[in-house]
Formats: structure tokens, C-alpha cells, sequence
């Protein structure tokens, strides 16, 4: 429970007014609901005249420092008195008009703070489960790209949607119950000492026991709501998975093979969440019964001294302790169906604090040095990364000078993409250094540092909305006119007016309803907008037919001009005139020159052309 009101409180107490006035109608509510019963019943043994007993007022002895209860035999005096009085001068008919006055306008006040109550709860809970989606959306998208290399996407979906979702139905709502019910079975208990210390005290040593056992069962509960979320990750993930190749799983026949899989973690997780609910289910009827038990013992132990004439309190009043007693059982019932709730809710809980909790490798110190203009030259020195154990990359020296096209070719997997990925510290260097301008990059903030480099990757990366927003994706303020501007040098607007609503068109999940030329082109103008001084391509190319290869590299040109890039490539008749072109095999670089220096070498650059043009 420490860990549930730990969380409860650290996203709430920025809604301290809410919090505030929450815990002042439960407080208001338990106070009338308790009053209701004390009032009720006495006002009802004077009216139909359970005893002739002549009443007089007597003064009540109350203080709160120090503390000192009243005499419960005082209280139901002073009230019995008033009714006897009412009956005197007006009659019972009047004195039964005033009781049920009375007794409406007691639960009027009860049911309307109960109300604010939840009201109130429902704000909390509202704004902290958007809070902690907020919180959760913010640190993905912070995170390195490293992390998402050992993370199943289906599993980050999850913690972001089933997860939170279930912290808001079983934390959050549930919060409301552990604050309210323990203060009303307080205030019922107070009422209780007040009437019998003695038979209170015996209460106190059986309840802790029925409690006990409740909170045993459902320790294991965390566990088991753990590994069922997990287990949703994992059906997350298939999904996703299915849903991303479901052009392959149907070229293969594999719709079979995919749907057992499916089937099997379906199965698993039914399983747990039959061990879930069971023990879930179980709490509501197993604390009424342990209730139910503790007022027969009760019963036995109170009537026993009152038949015997040892019981310190008359019989009529150890009938109202009774009711007294039971008033706690239907709130006793709710606090442990809660506590089951949250216990199944931390286990979410818990997987959304490991994502927050995660700390990111690509480290931003406190004192970062501006990013100026891009002036000089981009140095690769002496750099090694790697992934895991061995290295991807070793005493990698790269130069690129200001306004030069430097090409990294070589076989897949020789480290070509990772070495782009390092400038814009996608990933940290593990030895050497990256520098611009003199300035090592982890020096830099990596925002600014980004925001100096446009990136077209072999795959356009899109997102379902129009083509107008993709295109200005990332660039504040940018106008319709410098839109246009920028697919017109990507060669995009022509094919982009002849669309349904032209560039407020929208181009799907993933830009899928546009061909792969023009997904390139929509991604090439989008980093013309941005007008970055320099570039990172990234076999941009090799994906298109020779038509659209033939638009693209024309629009590639434009971009290029003027600007330093990186290009990573893979049809060689895509980089002849860069300035200086970089061989790699197995993360080492094997050779260095321009086009026709390399080809006069004979080395491994003439091979990969050789094999290419058909040499």
C-alpha cells in the first residue's frame, strides 16, 4: 500500500486544491454517516415509547487537548430529552414529522458530500492518469534509438495503453476507497469506544486477523498482474508484427503458423488472468464472510456477558453496537476489493516506472557548448562503437569539409548506416571522438546539434496526416509558399496537385498511399524546408525504379548543392562526383580516394563496381 499512496501522492499533490476538498467531504461524509446511525436510532426507542424513563439535561464534558471523549450515556440523554420535550408540547405525530426532517436532511448531506467526494476524485484521477500518459509519451520519444533495439514495439504499446489504462481502473479509482473507507470505519470505531471501550477493544484484536489473511492473498496478486501485462505485450507485439508484414504472411501461406502463435499467447495469457481474477473475485465475498464471522463471535462474546448481567453496557445499547459494528463490513468489503485493485494495478504500474525510470546513455551535460553556424569541417577521429560485445566500427578517420560530398560505400552490415547514425548522436562513439567545427558533438546539446542536419533515409519515414504537414514536419512557421517552394525543388508538386485535395491530402498510415517514388520526394522536400547545412542520405535511392530513381536523384542534386553531406550508397553511379568516397568492409575502412582514384586501385571499390555495371 506504501507504494500505491507513494505514487498517489507524488501525481496528485500538484492538484493540492482538489486533494484538499476531497479529503474534506470524505471527512464531512463519514462524520454524517455516522451520525445518521447515532441520531436515528435513539430518537426513534423515545418516540414509540420503549421506556417511560423521565429525562433531564445534563452538560457534556468534551475537550480535544487534551483529549477527552463524551459520556455516550450523557449524549443519548441530552437527545432523548429534547424528543421528550417535542413530544410534550407538539405531539408524537410532530415529533415523527421532525425525526424524518431530520433524518432526510442528515443523508441529503451524507449522499451530497459522498458526491463532492467522488467528484472531486474523479478530477484528481483524471488529470494524473493524463499526467503520467504525458510523462510516458515524453520520455519514448527522449529515449536513444538503442533502447528500442532490445524492446519489443507491442511491449511499449502496451505499457502506454493496457498499462495506463489500467492504473487509471484500478490505482486511481481505487484511491478514493483506500482514503474514504478507512476513515469511516474510524469514525465508526470512535462511536463505538464511546459506547463500549471494552468490547471495541475485542473488535480490534479480531479484525487485524481478518486482515491479515486478506492481505496475504493478495500479495501474490502483484505477481501474477506483472506477468499477464507482459504477456499482453507480447500479443501487442505479434499483432504489430502481423500487421506490418501481412503482405509476406500471405505470400508464404504462413496465415496458419502466425494465427498459432497468436492462439499460444492468447492461451498463456488467459491463463493468468484466470489466476488474476479468481484471486480478485475472491475478495469481496471472503471479507463479508471474515466480517460476518467477527459479529458472530461477537455476538456470542457480547451476548454471553449481557445474559450473564456482567456487560458493560444495558442490552438495547448492545443491540445498537451491533448495527454499529455492522455499518463496518460493507465499507470493510470495499477497502479489500480496492486493495486487490491496486495491488493488480501496481503491477502496471511498475512496468510504466522501468520505462521512466530508464536512463539514457546519450548523456546531455549542464554546461553544453552552443551550436554555432556549421563553418568548417565534420572529423571522425579514431572512433570504435559497438552494439553489445564487439565492436561494429574500429579507428574509423573520416573528414568532411565544409560544402563536400563525402560517399561511405561497402557490402551490407560493414558499418555504413552506423557511422551516419553517430553524428547526430543517434549513439555515442565508445573510443575516439566526432567533432564539428572543432567541438565534440557529446559536448553539444542534441537538439541543436540536429537541428542543423536534414536526414532522407532509404525508407521514407511518414506519418497519416497531409502531405502539407509532413512536409513541414518540424519546421516552425513555415508558410504555404515555402512549402510549395520545396516540393517544386524536390520534384513532388506536380504529382502532388494531381492528388484528391492536393497538399491537404492525406497520404495514409505510413504515407501507403503514395508509390515509393513519391514517398522520397515528399521526405526530400521535407529537409529542403528545413534548409540544414548538412546532410545525411542514406542509400536514398536504392529502393526506387529507375524512373523514380532518375526524380529523385535529380531532386537529391538540388538538395545537395551548396551543402556538406554524408551519403551512404549503395548503386555506385549515385556518388561519381562526390568529393571523396569511403570504402568499408567489416567496420574498418579498407580504401579511400575519389571515383576514378579508386577504380585505378583495383581494390575492393572496383569490385563492388565491377559487379554492379557487369565488368
Amino acid at each position: 500500500m506504501r507504494d500505491a499512496f507513494r505514487i498517489f501522492i507524488r501525481y496528485s499533490f500538484k492538484y493540492k486544491g482538489y486533494l484538499f476538498f476531497n479529503i474534506l467531504f470524505t471527512l464531512l461524509g463519514a462524520i454524517t454517516g455516522v451520525f445518521s446511525l447515532v441520531a436515528i436510532m435513539p430518537l426513534l426507542k423515545v418516540l414509540f415509547g420503549i421506556n417511560n424513563t423521565e429525562y433531564f439535561l445534563r452538560d457534556i464534558d468534551f475537550s480535544l487537548f487534551p483529549l477527552k471523549l463524551p459520556n455516550d450515556d450523557d449524549l443519548l440523554n441530552n437527545i432523548y430529552y429534547h424528543i421528550a420535550e417535542v413530544i410534550k408540547s407538539s405531539g408524537e405525530l410532530r415529533a415523527l414529522v421532525l425525526i424524518a426532517l431530520f433524518g432526510a436532511t442528515v443523508f441529503f448531506m451524507k449522499t451530497a458530500f459522498e458526491f463532492m467526494d467522488k467528484f472531486t476524485m474523479v478530477k484528481i484521477r483524471n488529470r494524473v492518469v493524463r499526467d503520467i500518459r504525458n510523462k510516458l509519451f515524453k520520455k519514448i520519444t527522449s529515449l536513444p534509438i538503442g533502447y528500442f533495439n532490445d524492446e519489443r514495439k507491442g511491449d511499449i504499446i502496451a505499457r502506454a495503453t493496457t498499462d495506463i489504462a489500467e492504473v487509471e481502473h484500478s490505482v486511481m479509482s481505487s484511491m478514493n476507497f483506500m482514503f474514504k473507507y478507512p476513515v469511516t470505519v474510524l469514525f465508526y470505531l470512535v462511536a463505538m469506544i464511546i459506547m463500549s471501550w471494552q468490547l471495541t477493544i475485542f473488535v480490534l484484536i479480531l479484525l487485524p486477523v481478518s486482515g491479515g489473511l486478506i492481505g496475504y492473498i493478495g500479495k501474490s496478486l502483484r505477481k501474477k498482474s506483472f506477468k499477464a501485462q507482459t504477456k499482453m505485450g507480447e500479443i501487442l507485439s505479434t499483432i504489430e508484427e502481423s500487421l506490418g508484414g501481412l503482405r509476406i504472411i500471405k505470400a508464404f501461406n504462413a496465415e496458419q503458423k502466425m494465427g498459432q502463435k497468436q492462439a499460444s499467447q492468447n492461451q498463456e495469457y488467459r491463463k493468468l488472468m484466470d489466476n488474476v481474477m479468481t484471486r480478485h473475485s475472491l475478495a469481496s465475498p471472503l471479507s463479508e464472510f471474515l466480517g460476518v464471522v467477527v459479529v458472530m463471535v461477537l455476538i456470542v462474546v457480547g451476548g454471553r456477558m449481557v445474559l450473564s448481567g456482567e456487560s458493560p453496557i444495558p442490552a438495547e445499547k448492545f443491540i445498537f453496537y451491533l448495527t454499529l459494528f455492522y455499518g463496518i463490513i460493507n465499507p470493510t468489503k470495499s477497502f479489500s476489493s480496492s486493495y486487490y485493485n491496486i495491488q493488480k494495478g501496481l503491477a502496471s504500474m511498475d512496468r510504466i516506472e522501468a520505462v521512466l525510470k530508464t536512463e539514457s546513455n546519450i548523456i546531455v551535460k549542464k554546461q553544453t557548448i552552443p551550436v554555432q553556424d556549421f563553418k568548417d569541417e565534420i572529423s571522425y577521429s579514431g572512433v570504435w562503437f559497438r552494439y553489445q560485445e564487439s565492436y561494429v566500427l574500429e579507428e574509423i578517420n573520416i573528414t568532411l569539409k565544409k560544402g563536400e560530398t563525402v560517399a561511405l560505400v561497402g557490402q551490407s552490415g560493414s558499418g555504413k548506416s552506423t557511422i551516419a547514425d553517430l553524428l547526430p548522436r543517434f549513439y555515442d562513439v565508445n573510443k575516439g571522438s566526432i567533432s564539428v567545427d572543432g567541438v565534440d558533438v557529446r559536448d553539444m546539446n542534441p537538439a541543436e546539434l540536429r537541428s542543423k542536419m536534414g536526414i532522407v533515409n532509404q525508407e521514407a519515414i511518414l506519418f497519416n496526416d497531409t502531405i502539407y504537414n509532413n512536409i513541414s514536419f518540424g519546421v516552425k512557421n513555415s508558410t504555404p509558399q515555402e512549402v510549395e517552394q520545396a516540393a517544386r525543388i524536390a520534384n513532388a508538386h506536380e504529382f502532388i496537385i494531381q492528388t484528391e485535395d492536393g497538399y491537404q491530402t492525406n497520404i495514409g498510415d505510413r504515407g501507403n498511399r503514395l508509390s515509393g517514388g513519391q514517398r522520397q520526394r515528399i521526405s526530400i522536400a521535407r529537409a529542403i524546408l528545413r534548409n540544414p547545412p548538412i546532410l545525411i542520405l542514406d542509400e536514398a535511392t536504392s529502393a526506387l525504379d529507375t524512373e523514380s530513381e532518375k526524380l529523385v536523384q535529380d531532386a537529391l542534386n538540388k538538395l545537395m548543392k551548396n551543402r556538406t553531406s554524408l551519403v551512404i550508397a549503395h548503386r555506385l553511379s549515385t556518388i561519381r562526383n562526390a568529393d571523396k568516397i569511403y570504402v568499408l568492409r567489416e567496420g574498418k575502412i579498407i580504401e579511400s580516394g575519389n571515383y576514378d582514384e579508386l577504380l585505378a586501385k583495383g581494390g575492393e571499390f572496383k569490385m563492388l563496381h565491377d559487379i554492379q555495371f557487369g565488368a
